[in-house]
């Protein structure tokens, strides 16, 4: 379920009169609308706020009204409040603010608005300053809106504020009539939101619209009764979508919980039973290596594993290496596509953006990939792992991968899971070099100890593990569908 497109569907059918039924009782919207518009040719009398302007050729919202109910009337943003954004940058700057006393003035910033919060901030006026700048004073029920940074935001000033101005990042809207102000400001978001769509910029607003703009855009008004309605109906159905979504991000966690159980499970012999017939992992180490030492004192390694299984070094069982050196002033050869870290990814290799550079004759069988090639990243997200499985493919991999090439019939896939625990388990932490920058370099791999099963548990492992999270990624796409 997609809930985000299941609260514009609300909030669309909520500004059409069609969320709740209409009742022919309810005073209309166009006595409410001729309450408003004698309030404001009141406050225009007592010069508390000016006439507008000559309306503006601004594109109104809709280019094409869509229908209302009867009882609903459009008007102008400009027709329901009175707009002043914060004083011009060099009016207000930092020189001008003074330690709090009991004749100091607080000047509200962005922060108040994002983070709904009228006590935040520490920067105040003098009394002769904020004489000067009194027009941006704000007032109890005022509205502020976050002009910078996070865009958009709105909130309500409570009772009993502190007396002071808005910075040059805020802006006040303060209605005419107090009433609407629940229906206003969900129309007020939903008209930002669509004009930051409308602008191409998708949905994060980038900037207020201009006054001319924004005055002129049109609201369908309902009959005050039925915009409490509304904003209740509102409330219970976004308060039920809040339920979904928190069941499905506990549901998707549940799913990567269990894959790691699997993953847990996997590693440690545990998933599949052991089969007494399977070729035990002390000989596939002689196979490779027939002076190899078999690992007696285990009491270091991470978890117990299976007796029919070794713990081992991947340069025990495989070929090691880091890729070519990127020096465009030393590279010669000619152009080959290569890997770099940032396409490896957990579990797949990403081809959409790969990079070209020089290699010569000779270097191209040793940076070559072949397919089962287990690929683990050096730096960035150290450890981070993939396999290599394309087969029509030619390509080539750079110093910031350890390319890990198993020297028998062994399933790469299964390492990949391996690392992946590791990398879940905090396990590959104790390996990794660097504070900021995490590295996982060749010493590293050479230290760290790897469960080895017989090569046929190892792909009973990997086919079990495969159809458990198949069935789990069902799911997964299921919450996001």
């Amino acid at each position: 379920m997609n809930t985000k497109l299941l609260r514009q569907k609300i909030l669309d059918l909520a500004i059409r009169g069609k969320l709740v039924p209409q009742d022919p009782n309810d005073e209309p919207a166009s006595v409410l609308l001729e309450r408003i518009k004698a309030e404001k040719e009141k406050l225009i009398k007592e010069k508390k706020i000016k006439p507008d302007k000559k309306k503006s050729d601004a594109k109104p919202h809709y280019q094409n009204f869509f229908e209302i109910p009867d009882s609903w009337e459009w008007c102008r943003l400009g027709d329901l409040a009175y707009y002043k954004k914060g004083p011009f940058g060099s009016s207000l700057t930092k020189s001008m603010f003074v330690p709090k006393s009991n004749k100091t003035f607080k000047v509200y910033e962005q922060k108040n608005a994002i983070n709904k919060d009228e006590t935040l901030g520490k920067y105040f006026i003098s009394e002769s300053k904020f004489e000067e700048l009194k027009g941006f004073e704000v007032f109890s029920n005022d509205i502020i809106v976050s002009c910078a940074g996070t865009i958009g935001e709105t909130f309500i000033l409570p009772n009993n504020i502190e007396r002071g101005i808005i910075n040059q990042a805020l802006m006040i809207i303060r209605l005419h009539d107090n009433c609407i102000q629940s229906f206003y400001l969900l129309y007020f978001d939903f008209v930002l939101k669509k004009y930051a769509r409308n602008e191409g910029k998708g949905t994060a607003i980038k900037n207020i619209p201009p006054f001319d703009v924004l005055k002129n855009y049109l609201i369908p008004l309902p009959p005050l009764a039925e915009q409490f309605r509304i904003v209740a109906e509102i409330e219970r159905l976004f308060a039920l979508i809040d339920t979904i979504e928190e069941s499905r991000l506990s549901l998707e966690q549940l799913v990567k919980q269990a894959k790691s159980k699997v993953l847990n499970l996997a590693i440690r012999g545990k998933l599949v039973p052991q089969d007494p017939h399977d070729e035990p992992a002390s000989e596939l180490l002689k196979h490779i290596n027939p002076k190899a030492k078999i690992t007696t004192d285990t009491s270091h390694y991470p978890f117990e594993i299976p007796e029919t299984w070794e713990w081992c070094s991947l340069y025990d069982i495989a070929d090691v290496s880091l890729g070519k050196t990127l020096d465009r002033l030393k590279n010669t050869g000619v152009y080959k596509c290569y890997l770099r870290s940032v396409n490896v990814k957990w579990g797949n290799i990403d081809l959409s953006d790969v990079k070209e550079m020089k290699f010569e004759e000779t270097e191209e069988e040793r940076y070559r990939l072949k397919y089962g090639d287990l690929l683990i990243c050096e730096g960035g997200e150290a450890g981070r792992a993939a396999v290599w499985k394309h087969k029509d493919k030619s390509m080539r991999y750079q110093n910031a991968i350890h390319r890990v090439r198993f020297n028998l019939n062994f399933e790469a896939d299964f390492y990949l899971y391996v690392f992946w625990y590791y990398y879940n388990s905090k396990i590959l932490d104790d390996y990794c070099k660097g504070v900021t920058i995490k590295h996982l370099t060749g010493q590293s791999l050479k230290q760290m100890g790897v469960p080895l099963p017989p090569v046929n548990e190892q792909k009973r492992i990997v086919s079990q593990i495969n159809k458990i999270f198949a069935q789990l990624d069902i799911i997964e796409d299921s919450l996001k569908a």
